[in-house]
């Protein structure tokens, strides 16, 4: 779902629903909490777009599967270490999904 704003740019839903990490009602957990969204920003997010987000699947799955694919592949195209930086949001992502 796409909005117009004043100067008739495209606006993302997503950018409407950013919301911090502190307080009540936030949408993100810390990265130190294991980063990702909460079941509010996921609730928030798929009533705006439309969207299905789920929670994550550490147990198993095809999605737990995709995931951790999809994110070792961003950890390399960043060159982001875990070992070396593992206060980084995907490094926790990917420790909260078990990758």
């Amino acid at each position: 779902m796409y909005t117009q704003n004043p100067k008739n740019e495209i606006v993302s839903a997503v950018k409407k629903l950013r919301k911090t990490t502190k307080g009540k009602g936030r949408h993100f957990l810390t990265a130190k909490e294991g980063a990702g969204m909460t079941e509010a920003g996921r609730k928030a997010y798929n009533k705006e777009t439309g969207g299905n987000l789920k929670a994550p699947q550490p147990g198993g799955g095809p999605r737990r599967t995709s995931y951790c694919a999809r994110s070792k592949g961003q950890m390399e195209m960043h060159n982001i270490n875990c070992s070396k930086t593992p206060d980084k949001r995907i490094c926790a992502a990917r420790r909260r999904w078990k990758c």
